[in-house]
């Protein structure tokens, strides 16, 4: 509370008037982030039903996506609420829904919206979702939760972008 106070020029009590103790401010902290996700919501619910660039436009959103969840803050911020997770657990959720979970749906409504154009067969689009980002993510992030950042070079991600689409198209083209 010393080194928040020194940062943000104020008193230590002033830090106390607004947040009650270290877990309430913690919370503030962590939550505030989601509002930064309006930029990916975005990309993922703009995909063009276009049948001859679907891959290109799903791997053109892979790599933004790809580029986006390794930036080095990103990747610590999610140490840091994972690391919490059981002194915190509802602030772990909060984070996910107000976070990855909302940028999720939009995908997936986006994957609905290419099922119904007939250019991907998604019974069930969120599953679908989940097994895009998980396609591109798993290695990059899982590396970069092991090893305390990312270990990836760019053409190693596009690798993962152009890689994850192709096995995502196998199964929902």
């Amino acid at each position: 509370m010393d080194d928040i106070a020194k940062l943000a020029a104020v008193s230590k009590q002033t830090v106390y008037k607004h947040f009650s103790d270290k877990e309430k401010l913690f919370a503030e902290i962590v939550l505030a982030t989601t509002d930064r996700i309006d930029g990916m919501l975005d990309l993922v619910g703009h995909v063009p039903a276009d049948a001859d660039a679907l891959e290109a436009s799903l791997t053109r959103l892979a790599r933004q996506f790809l580029a986006a969840l390794t930036q080095p803050q990103v990747l610590q911020l999610r140490r840091l609420v994972i690391a919490n997770a059981d002194a915190f657990p509802e602030l772990g959720a909060s984070w996910y829904e107000q976070g990855f979970e909302r940028v999720l749906t939009t995908l997936a409504a986006t994957f609905q919206d290419l099922t119904d154009r007939r250019l991907l067969r998604c019974e069930e689009p969120l599953l679908a979702a989940n097994h895009f980002s998980g396609l591109l993510l798993w290695i990059p992030v899982n590396r970069a939760m092991f090893h305390g950042s990312l270990q990836d070079s760019e053409a190693d991600l596009d690798h993962c972008a152009t890689a994850g689409v192709r096995a995502f198209l196998a199964a929902y083209r």
